[in-house]
This record gives C-alpha cells, structure tokens and sequence, in this order.
C-alpha cells in the first residue's frame, strides 16, 4: 500500500492517499484543541493512544455488528481505512449530565440519565457547530430521514457495546461523539475515531475524569489520564 499526498489534515488528524482510491491512511497526532480550537496544545503520545484504542474498539464493535471504516493498523500513529464521505452531523450519546449538557440546561454533573439521549450538531467549525435536530439537518441536506434513522440505530449500538465493555474496565462511559460516513454505495459506516478525545471517561470508582477534560480544564495529569485508559482496555 502506497501512501501519497495529504488530502486533509484536521485538528487531531492528517489524511493521505493511497494508491488504491478506495482506502486513505489517517495518520495521527499528539495536537490537541478545545472549545473549537481556542484552546491548543500538546498531549505528549496521544496520536499512539488514540490511533490503538480506535482501532481496537472499532473491531470489537464490528464484530457486534456495528459497519466501520477500520481496515488494518499500519504502525503505532497510521491505519489504513476505507474512504468515505463523511455525513456532516456529529452525534453526541450522552449517559450522564456533563461538559456542555449540564451548562446548557442548568443541570449539574453527575446525574444518570434514565435513558441515553441523542443530539446532533452540524459539523461546521466556521457556525461553532451548533446544535440542530433531525428535521434541521434533513432541511440542509446533510442525510436524508433514512440515514439519519440508521445513524441513531448505530450510535445507540455503539453505546451499549461500549458502555458495558468500559465497565468492565472500571470506567464509566459519561457521554461521546461519533462521526459517520457513506461508502460509494450510500451504506452507513462508522467513522472517525473512539478515544479520550471524543468520549467522556470517569473512574467508575472516584469518578476521576480520564479524558480530555483534564486538558480543557487545566486539571493536569493529562498525558498519565489517556495512557490509563490504554492500560485499562488493553492491559
């Protein structure tokens, strides 16, 4: 496999083509940013964390039925993955108040929801991704009523897989944002990444955050909070 010029390169990532126009290699980094880049810097090993974890975890949720973009991990910062187009909602599975949830509404951090709750934003970092509903995003055209119900099928599957697997591991699964792309033939995969970049971790027993969190809030230990979490999945 061939790896030619960079196509994109985002906050966290690098993309580049290869040789066949079916597959991309993301490559990535240890860049961070937070409240839509305002805030940057550097978690030293995060491209190596995240690049292990997502790739670990979107096996485990192929093989709970849940289509991805995963092909094969090339070395510790580089997988090979399907190229997609990338359907222009972030969607955000929330299990507890937190971060943005519990500003919005007034609410404190910490309360269980009985239920998970959806909510998506229209990936456009020039608005600040604002929040929109289905209706919304089926009225600009970023997926239609059809995708946009596989879409929460999936992100609904992806919480339950991994809600219970971090359990296991001795970390709650506070809330998470997931992306999704179309394959040439329209179907629906997962895409992006799962890491502490994009979920909320809590220690299931002191509730110590082990996500990005420490960075947005200057908590420090950063760098020791995403190596945990690589420890607890991976041993």
């Amino acid at each position: 496999m061939q790896k030619l010029d960079m196509i994109y390169e985002g906050k966290a990532k690098k993309v580049f083509q290869t040789d066949d126009p079916a597959l991309v290699i993301v490559d990535y980094k240890d860049d961070a940013t937070a409240f839509n880049g305002e805030k940057k810097g550097t978690i030293s090993g995060k491209g190596v964390i995240n690049n292990k974890l997502t790739n670990f975890l979107m096996q485990k949720l192929e093989q709970a039925g849940v289509p991805t973009h995963f092909v094969r991990e090339l070395s510790d910062r580089e997988t090979l993955v399907k190229s997609v187009h990338i359907v222009p909602l972030e969607v955000i599975i929330r299990n507890v108040s937190a971060g943005s949830f519990a500003k919005r509404y007034g609410v404190e951090e910490g309360i269980v929801n009985d239920s998970p709750t959806i909510e998506f934003s229209y990936k456009n970092d020039a608005l600040g991704d604002p929040l929109i509903n289905s209706y919304h995003a089926v009225a600009l055209k970023l997926a239609t009523p059809e995708e946009i119900e596989t879409i929460k099928k999936y992100a609904f599957k992806v919480n339950d897989v991994l809600k219970a697997f971090f359990l296991e591991c001795g970390i709650n699964l506070i809330d998470f944002k997931l992306e999704f792309g179309k394959l040439p033939d329209g179907a629906i995969v997962l895409a992006d990444e799962i890491s502490p970049d994009t979920c909320r971790f809590w220690d299931s027993k002191t509730g110590e955050k082990l996500d990005k969190d420490r960075f947005r809030r200057d908590l420090g230990n950063v760098e020791d909070a995403y190596q945990e979490v690589l420890r607890r999945v991976m041993g």
